[in-house]
This record gives structure tokens, C-alpha cells and sequence, in this order.
């Protein structure tokens, strides 16, 4: 059974940091491209960051570039996302989510191409 588990959430001041980290079972990571998302309350849930299996291949949303960094360990069958200098409007739960790519630098944005998601982690930015 393919699972995904988030963990790293908190409450933490403007300008701190954060490491999300998003453990994966039941499948091989190394052949998932893997995606964080976010949905604020009230919003829709939005594209954070994707990473592919081959590269890999990166990318960010525009509000999140020069701050956040995805990163993968197959080894470890986890993915992270670090957070820095997080702004109150970064408030939202966090999801992490894995489409099968095999072997590949492609790196899907759209979340309807995400098969398996995790439950989330809330991350609070306030003074």
C-alpha cells in the first residue's frame, strides 16, 4: 500500500525556518516524481515545489523562489522541503504527494497528475 507520511510542521515566527519532511512506503521513491503543496484556509490547494526522479529537476512556485528548497533521499525513502525565511501568508497545511515517472527528468506541475498524498501537516507563521 503506497503511503506518504508528513511530519516537521509547527508554529514558528516571521523570518524562521522550518524542514518538512515526507516519508514514503510501499512503493520504490526513486521511480516518483514528488510535489509539495499547501491550501490556506479559504484557498485552493497550490503547487509549492516538484521534484523529478532523474537530475533531478526542480522547480518553485514563484512566491516560495530563493526560500524554500526541495530535496530528495531515495535511500531514506524521504522527501524534505526547508522552509526559510517564512512570511505569514506561508501559513497553510502542507502536503507532499508522488507520481510514478519512472526514470525521468520530467517533472509534473499540475495536481491532478499527483496520485498518492499524504494527510498533511499544518505550518503556522505568526509573531
Amino acid at each position: 500500500q503506497l503511503q506518504l507520511v508528513e511530519s516537521g510542521g509547527g508554529l514558528v515566527q516571521p523570518g524562521g525556518s522550518l524542514r518538512l519532511s515526507c516519508a514514503a512506503s510501499g512503493f520504490t521513491l526513486r521511480y516518483y516524481a514528488m510535489g509539495w503543496f499547501r491550501q490556506a484556509p479559504g484557498k485552493e490547494r497550490e503547487r509549492v515545489s516538484t521534484i523529478s526522479t532523474y537530475g533531478p529537476i526542480t522547480n518553485y512556485t514563484d512566491s516560495v523562489k530563493g526560500r524554500f528548497t526541495i530535496s530528495r533521499d531515495d535511500a531514506q525513502s524521504t522527501v524534505y522541503l526547508q522552509m526559510n525565511n517564512l512570511k505569514p501568508e506561508d501559513t497553510a497545511i502542507y502536503y507532499c504527494a508522488a507520481k510514478y515517472t519512472g526514470s525521468s527528468a520530467y517533472v509534473p506541475l499540475e495536481r491532478n497528475e499527483y496520485t498518492t498524498w499524504g494527510l498533511g501537516t499544518q505550518v503556522t507563521v505568526a509573531s
